[in-house]
């Protein structure tokens, strides 16, 4: 079988599905082996938190000039408008969260040629090969992700065809995922189930939010966005943000605003005793500045995206400078945000900003 069109989509996830929506009346085709796009459907707990109250390239991992340029071409005010139709409220972080990811699928939802892609050449017009035959298209978008959720049917046949076409892909990493830890703390893995409110620095970047110990190692959304701009070294934790430590005769179990298991490890896996306030000045300051090197993360089962991807400099705004007519939107490009709806909003911001382009 073989079939002719002007623009061949590669992939119906978030990007791919929003361009669809604004090619109408164009002649096009959306290719992806999912019916349905389960990365929309499992986030934000089933939730999908899409977008974020306040947004800048300051948010993302990558080309500053290019993000913020797609950014303004479709802000977040315009995908508010774009799903005003559907229930969604804003919760902490200012997050926006649909009242259920199926209410963001039936309003994205578009007809699909189901088929696994496997490769794409050019020959005049590029020429998609997928398990259910040819595909010819004078433009094609690849619009197919990152590696993160394999279980969900994602795959890197994205870098696979950038790569053939001769661009170079940054190495995909996990990313928004949680961090293992070195033997020397393994004390946190015995907490495994306790949250707290930390604040964690990397770099340049603090973010405070929810830690939370499990057996493998830490998570939570602070640790998450930490990932994000960690590599390997150190990192700065402080497990007392906002807290004023007032001195008392109260013991530190008792004392502090923190779970008092947590505490009580701490102070054992490092030899110190739970003393009265005043008197625990060296508990206090490390709780307060505890620094220590992750041992890796949890790896891309684990991650909610793929940090990495096709290289911004071989593009034109989102056009490839080395094949015309050759687009990359989404997270198969090197653009990664940090965690509550920045990464959606990429895809949505890139997808629209190529339609206008085609």
């Amino acid at each position: 079988m073989i079939i002719k069109t002007d623009i061949a989509i590669l992939g119906a996830g978030a990007s791919g599905l929003f361009l669809a929506h604004f090619l109408k009346g164009r002649e096009y085709i959306l290719i992806d082996h999912n019916p349905i796009p389960l990365k929309i459907k499992v986030s934000g707990g089933g939730k999908c938190n899409f977008t974020n109250e306040f947004i800048s390239a300051d948010n993302y991992l990558g080309d500053r000039v290019l993000i913020s340029e797609v950014l303004r071409h479709f802000s977040n005010r315009d995908t508010l408008a774009f799903f005003k139709e559907i229930n969604y409220q804003k919760v902490k972080n200012n997050q926006y969260f649909a009242s259920s990811s199926d209410e963001i699928i039936r309003k994205l939802n578009q007809k699909k040629f189901i088929a696994e892609i496997l490769k794409v050449e050019k020959s005049g017009s590029f020429i998609i090969y997928t398990s259910k035959g040819k595909i010819i298209a004078d433009r094609v978008v690849v619009a197919t992700g990152g590696i993160s959720y394999k279980k969900l049917g994602a795959t890197d046949i994205g870098y696979k065809i950038a790569k053939d076409f001769g661009h170079t892909v940054i190495t995909p990493t996990p990313a928004l995922v949680g961090l293992s830890l070195q033997k020397e703390q393994f004390w946190m893995k015995r907490l495994s189930g306790v949250s707290l409110k930390a604040e964690i620095e990397i770099g340049d970047k603090v973010f405070v939010d929810d830690l939370l110990f499990s057996h493998r190692g830490i998570t939570g959304p602070v640790v998450l966005n930490a990932s994000l701009y960690w590599k390997k070294g150190k990192i700065r934790c402080n497990f007392l943000p906002e807290v004023r430590v007032k001195n008392s005769n109260k013991l530190l179990s008792n004392a502090l605003p923190l779970p008092k298991r947590f505490v009580v490890e701490f102070l054992k896996a490092h030899d110190l005793k739970d003393t009265p306030i005043r008197e625990a000045k060296e508990a206090i300051k490390l709780l307060q500045n505890y620094l220590f090197a992750p041992a890796g993360n949890f790896g891309f089962d684990k991650a909610e995206v793929t940090r990495g991807g096709v290289n911004t400099q071989e593009l034109n705004g989102l056009e490839s400078r080395l094949v015309k007519d050759l687009f990359f939107i989404g997270e198969v490009v090197d653009v990664t945000g940090e965690l509550g709806g920045y990464n959606f909003q990429w895809c949505f911001s890139s997808a629209k900003y190529v339609a206008d382009r085609l």
